[in-house]
């Protein structure tokens, strides 16, 4: 069995990390969206809300299951027995920050590859960051 982790902090999940989902899904027979907990960062969404997005979001996916952690990435691909990493990248600055991180895994654990994704071009702006400043103006204004 081909098992993968989607891991990220989904402060909020956003349509771009939907779409970058669900491209990968035929590519494995399990994946895990990994909800990271870092108690020294704020954020928007309790862990418990984050979850609850994700699984509603992503029903009509059987082969997805969303779980919490905390620790490292690579150790919890050891505990679910995952050989990949699922990482979207929108700029040429995600880019080299998800390099950085894929070149810091692979030192822990050479067998667990890191598959970067480009962002649909509809996705491109898409952002958590811009998404929390959405939501606490209330601004209803479209998310390109």
């Amino acid at each position: 069995m081909v098992t993968a982790v989607f891991p990220g902090s989904f402060d909020p999940f956003t349509t771009g990390h939907e779409a970058i989902l669900r491209r990968v899904l035929p590519l494995f027979d399990r994946i895990y969206v990994a909800v990271g907990v870092n108690s020294e960062k704020q954020y928007m969404f309790t862990v418990d809300e984050r979850l609850e997005i994700i699984r509603r979001l992503l029903a009509d996916c059987p082969t997805v299951e969303v779980l919490s952690y905390s620790g490292m990435t690579v150790d919890l691909c050891h505990s679910l027995g995952a050989q990949a990493i699922i990482r979207g990248i929108r700029t040429a600055q995600d880019f080299e920050y998800e390099q950085t991180i894929a070149a810091v895994n692979r030192l822990q654990d050479p067998s667990i590859e890191t598959l970067l994704l480009l962002a649909d071009p509809e996705h491109v702006n898409i952002s958590s960051t811009l998404e929390r400043e959405r939501i606490a103006h209330q601004c209803n204004c479209p998310t390109t």
